[in-house]
């Protein structure tokens, strides 16, 4: 299990530190760390770690650096950056008119507020009054956070319409490949018709010609019959021969001229009906389908996408008590329905409930270690084994009575666990080429259908978690200090790294259907949006946190950690 590290330093915030005692570098990272130098040329107070780069980098050696205290009136005025000028006259700002509240250089007093009743010097009043500019700043902290959101956005919102036309390309290759089939089978059916139907007709006609070259025959014996009678016979031969032939020659005759009058000529077509017609024009004239162009309000993109605050409202130490043989470490945490906890401690083999306020109600001896729980009912939750390949649902009644129910046997040794939908579990595997699969609630497996990088999850490096409203597949790499988010209907994968994530464990799916991350080594909760971007990042009082679950109105948030020593549980209310 992760339960082991070392702690990570105290937090470097001072209280009444004013900006310009901070070093600017540090602050672009959203780190607030006290600056030791002041380089003219660039600027910037810098801590010690940032300043250095001066002696790596050619280009800075020229740089002139000095003390934070050594820093004189002269740079900070020209950082300034004339805000202290009056825009008029160009002169210095002085005074202060209260009844206009206006600042004024020397001219301005005289010229335009010589009637105002209350006209001070800023000297005067500069050190009496309470300094706003924290509240500035982070006001302009918050504008650059929602700046940079929208930056975000635009660069989303680009790539999305290139992908927007790939598909559409894509679609209308598919419908013409479809198409394209069709055709293929309608050519080979109406063929093998055709040859059919010529393989009737010509047999009729190979009748007609066998009938037709006899009468052909009948007809040249009868000439040559005729033409020696009339030109060696006696008058009596041709007679007889005469009444003799003239029944049969007119038979013959009438007979062929019958079937000369009835001659006709066969040929096989085909013809489309008027629905499959197509126009003599290039099918762009007429279109078979509409291109549509669908905008969302940057307004409702970020009203889904709200950034979030955690307020705490209890916290718990894990420490080991009664008959626990180790520390406690809570490797699985869910909520009930009616708001209460529950909990899998793979130290001590425990199944736990705790209820509103964190106060330990129920407790059942598990007979292997557990990995990771999921409520799958009112009364009901499913627990993964760490020592064997099977899944054991336990009773968790109203009264905190925890009994077992039944246990389902699987082939794939699992970790984490959560729901897909009522009959179904995404659950990650453990040393698998594939990292999730899906699991029945009777003990069935089967694959998604998308394709994972060949890539597998030695225990303790990864946890997934499922949105159902999207159907997407969320896994944390710690080693790679990334989230993976498969898309199961494209089939796509989007890779989500950033500073601010650092070791990502437990996930959760919070409100709005973001994704609430645990980033171990930087002892905070990042949400991420589930277009894939971060919206947020909170740091918590706990150390290396390693498991986070969310109610399922989406209205609390309780965090587990794995530092050895200093074990935590905290809950804390979600509000936006």
């Amino acid at each position: 299990m992760a339960d082991s590290g070392s702690k990570i330093g105290e937090d470097d915030e001072v209280p009444g530190r004013v900006m310009e005692n901070l070093c600017q570098p540090c602050l672009s990272k959203d780190k607030e760390t006290v600056a030791d130098k002041f380089c003219s040329t660039c600027n910037e107070f810098q801590c010690n770690d940032c300043s250095n780069v001066h002696n790596v980098l050619a280009i800075l050696k020229n740089h002139k650096l000095m003390s934070v205290k050594e820093a004189d009136v002269a740079s900070f005025s020209f950082k300034m950056k004339a805000l202290d000028l009056c825009d008029q006259h160009q002169h210095s700002f002085e005074f202060f008119c209260e009844d206009e509240k206006k600042l004024c250089c020397s001219k301005c007093a005289i010229v335009n507020h010589r009637k105002c009743h209350s006209v001070v010097e800023i000297e005067k009043i500069a050190g009496k009054i309470t300094s706003q500019i924290s509240t500035l700043g982070e006001k302009l902290k918050e504008a650059k956070q929602s700046a940079e959101s929208i930056a975000r956005h635009i660069r989303s919102s680009k790539d999305q319409l290139a992908q927007d036309i790939k598909e559409i390309q894509e679609e209308v290759r598919r419908m013409r490949d479809e198409v394209m089939r069709m055709f293929d089978d309608l050519e080979d059916s109406v063929v093998k018709r055709a040859k059919t139907l010529r393989k009737e007709t010509s047999t009729n006609l190979t009748k007609k010609q066998t009938q037709n070259e006899k009468h052909l025959a009948d007809v040249t014996s009868y000439l040559e019959t005729i033409e020696r009678i009339f030109k060696n016979g006696t008058p009596v031969q041709k007679y007889i021969a005469e009444q003799k032939m003239e029944s049969n020659v007119n038979a013959l005759y009438k007979t062929i001229k019958e079937e000369c009058q009835n001659l006709e000529k066969v040929n096989i077509s085909f013809q489309f009906d008027e629905t499959l017609k197509l126009p003599p024009l290039p099918i762009t004239e007429y279109v078979p389908g509409q291109l549509l162009l669908k905008s969302i309000r940057q307004g409702d993109v970020y009203s889904v996408n709200m950034v979030m605050k955690l307020t705490p409202v209890s916290s718990i130490d894990l420490k080991k008590t009664g008959d626990d043989i180790d520390e406690p470490f809570y490797t699985g945490i869910d909520f009930l329905p009616d708001g209460r906890l529950v909990a899998v401690d793979n130290r001590n083999k425990k199944c736990l409930v705790y209820n509103e306020k964190l106060e330990k109600v129920g407790s059942y001896q598990l007979s292997y270690r557990p990995f990771s729980v999921v409520v799958v009912s009112e009364e009901e939750v499913a627990i993964t084994n760490g020592d064997g390949y099977n899944i054991e649902f336990l009773h968790v009644s109203k009264c905190n009575e925890i009994s077992s129910s039944r246990t389902c046997e699987v082939k794939t040794k699992y970790y984490s666990i959560c729901l897909k939908d009522d009959r179904q579990f995404v659950v990650g595997t453990i040393d698998e080429p594939r990292p999730v699969r899906i699991v029945s609630l009777t003990g069935e497996e089967h694959d998604f259908s998308i394709n994972f990088p060949n890539k597998s999850y030695p225990i303790d490096t990864s946890d997934c978690t499922y949105i159902k409203s999207s159907d997407k597949v969320v896994i944390t790499s710690t080693d790679e200090h990334t989230v993976f988010i498969y898309d199961i209907k494209t089939n796509e994968r989007v890779v989500v790294k950033d500073d601010q994530i650092q070791e990502p464990r437990g996930a959760a799916v919070g409100p709005s259907d973001t994704i609430l991350v645990c980033s171990m080594k930087t002892n905070s909760i990042v949400q991420i949006t589930k277009t894939c971007q971060i919206l947020s990042s909170y740091k918590i009082d706990m150390e290396y946190p390693f498991k986070v679950c969310v109610s399922r109105d989406k209205s609390f948030l309780v965090v587990a950690n794995s530092y050895i020593g200093n074990r935590k549980m905290q809950k804390f209310k979600i509000s936006t």
